[in-house]
C-alpha cells in the first residue's frame, strides 16, 4: 500500500502523463501502423491492377494486330500465289508485329490444330481470340528451336518454396492469338504467339509502368514477376546485382492461396532474398486452368525504416516533455506536501497522548489551509470530549457493577433451565427404553395366557389339583399387562386420547433432536439440519415422533460413534400430489445390497441378538396410515438415506376436522 501522501499526490499528478499519454500513443501508433499499412496494402493492389491492364491491352494489341492481317486486302492476293509468297509474308508480319512465331493454318492442319486448342476453336469459328497458353517443350521445338532453348529455365533450390518433382522448367508461356481468315469462301486461321519465358523487354517495360522513374528514385525500388506454375520464368527481381532470378521458385504459403485456391495475394511476402510488400493474382490459360501468377512489388524495408523512425520521434517527444514537465510538478507540490507533513506530525503527537498539539500553519485561504483549520476545531472538541468522557467514567463503573449483578442473576437461571432440559433428555431415554421393554414383553405373556388357558381346556376337572397354580398365573400375566401397559402409556401418550393433527414437519424433527441428543452427544456424530419452507402434514405427532427418533438412533449405530447426520425438511410433489419430504441420511457401511428389500418386513434385523426387527416395519405402517410413504437407499457416496414423504391435508381433511 502507499502510506506517504507524497507519493500518492505525486501518482495522481504524474499519472495521466506516464501512463495514459504513452498508452494513448501506443493506441495511436498501432492505429497509424494498421492504416499505414493498410495504405500499402491498397497502393500494391493498385499496382497489381495496373500490371493486369497492362498484360490484357497485350493480348489485345496482338489480338487486333493479327485481325487486322487477316482482314487486309493484301492476304487475299498472297494466299493467291505460291507457297514461297505466303512465307514470305508471314515473316514479314511476325517481324513488324514483335512476335515470335506466325503461321497460317488450312485444311487437315487446321481441323487437327483447333481440337487441340481453344483459341484456334474460336477462330475457326469466325471469331478473334488471344489467350495465354503453355506449350510444352515438343510444341515450342516444332515451332522453332530457339524458342525451346528461350523457354528452358534451370530451376533454382528456394527458400520456403515446395519440393521439387523436376529440375527444369521447359515449358512455355505463351500469348497466343488466333484470327479467323476469309479467302475465296475457304476459311483459314492465322495463328500467332509471343513467348513470355525470359522476355525481358516485356518485363522491363511492365516494371516501367507500374513503377515510374521517380518513385523508384523515391526508394520503392519496384519489381514484376511472371511466374508459370510457381517458377519465376520473366522477372526484374535480382539474385545478384546482374543475375535475374529466373528458376527461383515462389513460397509454398502463396503458392497455395494463388494457384491452389484462385485467390490473389496483398501482403508481405519474402521474395528471393529480401520481404517485399507484394501482390500475387492467378493467370488461367484458355481451358480454365490457372498456370501461372503474374507479381508486382515493392521493397518494404524503406516503409519500415521510416516507421520505426517516427516511432523514435515520438518516443523521444514524450521523454523530453517528461524531463521539462516533472520538475515543474515537485516544485508545485512542495507548497502541498510541507503543510500535509506538519499535519501528520501533529496528529502523532494527539495519537501519543497530547490533545494540546495543533496545526502552526501560516493563515492560507486555499484547501490546505482550509484542512488544517478544521483539524484544530476537530482537536478543541476532542480535547473537550476526552473530559466528559472522564467525568461519565465514574457513572459508567457504577452501572457496570449493576449491570454485573443482574447478569449473575440471568445465568443462575440459565443453569436452573439447563437441570432442566437435562432432566428433559433423561426422561426421553426413559421413554425410548420403555417403548423397547413393552414390545419385547407383550409377545411372551401372549404365549403364557394361551397356554394357561389351553392346559384349562384340555385339563378341564383334572386341573383343579393345580387351579391355585394356574390362578397364581394369570394374576401375574394380569400384573405383567398391566405393568406393560403404564408402560406403552408413558412410552406412547398419544396411543392414550391423541389423534392425527396438521404438524410441522421440522418443529418435530427439532424435538425429536432434543430427545435423541443423550445418543448423539456420546459420540462423534455431527448433525447437519437443512429446513426449507413446507407445507404442515396431517399426522399424530408422537407418531411421527417414534419414526424419527427410531431412524436417528439406527444411523447413529451403523455409523458406530463417527460420522455426520444429514437431516432435511423440504416441500415435494409425489404422483401429482404436494407434500413433505424428510431425508435423513448417515455416512455408515449403508445397508448389504441382499438385504436392502427386506429392510421393512416384521422382524428383519441387521443386528443379531440385539433388536426385534419392528422398529422400522411399525415405523413404516404408521407412516402408510398416515397416507404416506417410507423408502430406503444407499447413497453413491457413502451410508444409507431414509426417505419420509407425508402429503399435504386436502381442503376436505380441514373441513371435516373442523
Amino acid at each position: 500500500m502507499l502510506k506517504s501522501v507524497r507519493l500518492r499526490l505525486l501518482i495522481m499528478a504524474l499519472l495521466p502523463l506516464i501512463v495514459l499519454m504513452p498508452l494513448l500513443m501506443v493506441v495511436a501508433m498501432a492505429r497509424w501502423n494498421a492504416d499505414y499499412d493498410k495504405i500499402l496494402i491498397a497502393k500494391v493492389e493498385s499496382d497489381l491492377r495496373i500490371a493486369e491492364q497492362y498484360l490484357g491491352h497485350l493480348q489485345s494489341n496482338s489480338a487486333r494486330a493479327l485481325q487486322g492481317i487477316a482482314q487486309s486486302a493484301r492476304i487475299a492476293g498472297v494466299l493467291s500465289s505460291d507457297s514461297d509468297a505466303t512465307e514470305a509474308f508471314l515473316s514479314e508480319s511476325q517481324e513488324n508485329l514483335n512476335l515470335d512465331f506466325l503461321h497460317l493454318l488450312r485444311g487437315d492442319a487446321l481441323t487437327e490444330a483447333k481440337e487441340k486448342w481453344p483459341v484456334i476453336f474460336e477462330a475457326a469459328a469466325g471469331r478473334m481470340a488471344s489467350e495465354i497458353d503453355i506449350f510444352s517443350a515438343d510444341d515450342l521445338a516444332a515451332l522453332s528451336p530457339a524458342l525451346a532453348k528461350q523457354a528452358r529455365i534451370e530451376l533454382i533450390d528456394t527458400e520456403a518454396a515446395a519440393p521439387a518433382d523436376h529440375t527444369v522448367e521447359d515449358r512455355g508461356m505463351v500469348v497466343h492469338t488466333a484470327a479467323p481468315v476469309r479467302v475465296n469462301g475457304e476459311v483459314s486461321v492465322l495463328v500467332g504467339g509471343l513467348l513470355l519465358n525470359r522476355n525481358l523487354d516485356f518485363i522491363d517495360t511492365l516494371n516501367e509502368l507500374v513503377y515510374l522513374q521517380g518513385e523508384s528514385n523515391a526508394g520503392r525500388q519496384g519489381t514484376a514477376t511472371l511466374f508459370l506454375s510457381d517458377t519465376r520464368v520473366s522477372t526484374n527481381v535480382r539474385l545478384f546485382e546482374d543475375v535475374r532470378a529466373l528458376g527461383t521458385r515462389v513460397s509454398v504459403a502463396v503458392r497455395d492461396a494463388v494457384l491452389g485456391e484462385g485467390r490473389t495475394w496483398l501482403d508481405s511476402a519474402f521474395v528471393v532474398n529480401d520481404w517485399y510488400i507484394s501482390g500475387y493474382m492467378p493467370i488461367s490459360d484458355s481451358f480454365g486452368k490457372r498456370v501461372g501468377m503474374l507479381y508486382v512489388g515493392f521493397l518494404e524495408a524503406p516503409y519500415k525504416n521510416a516507421k520505426r523512425a517516427a516511432y523514435w520521434t515520438v518516443v523521444g517527444a514524450f521523454v523530453l516533455v517528461i524531463a521539462l514537465t516533472a520538475p515543474l510538478f515537485l516544485w508545485l507540490a512542495k507548497g502541498i506536501f510541507a503543510p500535509l507533513e506538519q499535519m501528520t506530525r501533529t496528529m502523532a503527537r494527539v495519537e501519543r497522548g497530547d490533545l494540546t498539539a495543533r496545526n502552526q500553519t501560516p493563515s492560507r485561504g486555499d484547501e490546505i489551509g482550509q484542512v488544517a483549520n478544521h483539524l484544530n476545531t476537530l482537536l478543541d472538541q476532542v480535547q473537550e470530549r476526552d473530559r466528559r468522557l472522564r467525568n461519565w467514567a465514574g457513572e459508567l463503573n457504577t452501572r457496570v457493577e449493576e449491570r454485573t449483578k443482574e447478569l449473575k442473576i440471568a445465568n443462575e437461571k440459565l443453569e436452573e433451565t439447563f437441570r432442566q432440559l437435562v432432566m428433559s433428555e433423561k426422561l426421553a431415554s426413559i421413554g425410548e427404553i420403555t417403548a423397547g421393554v413393552a414390545h419385547e414383553i407383550n409377545n411372551p405373556v401372549a404365549v403364557i395366557q394361551g397356554n394357561v388357558d389351553v392346559m384349562r381346556m384340555t385339563l378341564g376337572e383334572a386341573a383343579e389339583p393345580v387351579r391355585t397354580e394356574l390362578d397364581l398365573i394369570d394374576n401375574q400375566v394380569m400384573r405383567i399387562g398391566a405393568i406393560v401397559g403404564k408402560l406403552l402409556q408413558f412410552a406412547r401418550p398419544s396411543e392414550f386420547g391423541t389423534f392425527a393433527e396438521h404438524v410441522d414437519v421440522a418443529a418435530v424433527v427439532r424435538d425429536c433432536l432434543v430427545l435423541v441428543d443423550h445418543v448423539i452427544s456420546k459420540q462423534e456424530v455431527r448433525v447437519l439440519t437443512q429446513f426449507d419452507d413446507a407445507p404442515c402434514v396431517r399426522i399424530d405427532p408422537g407418531e411421527l415422533q417414534q419414526v424419527v427418533i427410531n431412524i436417528i438412533i439406527n444411523a447413529s449405530q451403523a455409523m458406530d460413534g463417527n460420522g455426520t447426520l444429514a437431516i432435511t425438511v423440504a416441500g415435494a410433489e409425489r404422483d401429482a400430489q404436494m407434500g413433505v419430504a424428510l431425508r435423513i441420511a448417515d455416512t455408515g457401511p449403508g445397508i448389504p445390497a441382499d438385504r436392502i428389500d427386506h429392510i421393512f418386513d416384521p422382524f428383519f434385523t441387521t443386528k443379531q441378538g440385539e433388536g426385534t426387527g419392528l422398529g422400522l416395519s411399525i415405523s413404516q405402517t404408521l407412516i402408510q396410515r398416515a397416507g404416506g410413504r417410507i423408502t430406503v437407499r444407499n447413497r453413491r457416496a457413502r451410508g444409507a438415506e431414509f426417505l419420509i414423504w407425508l402429503p399435504r391435508p386436502s381442503d376436505e381433511d380441514d373441513t371435516n376436522q373442523g
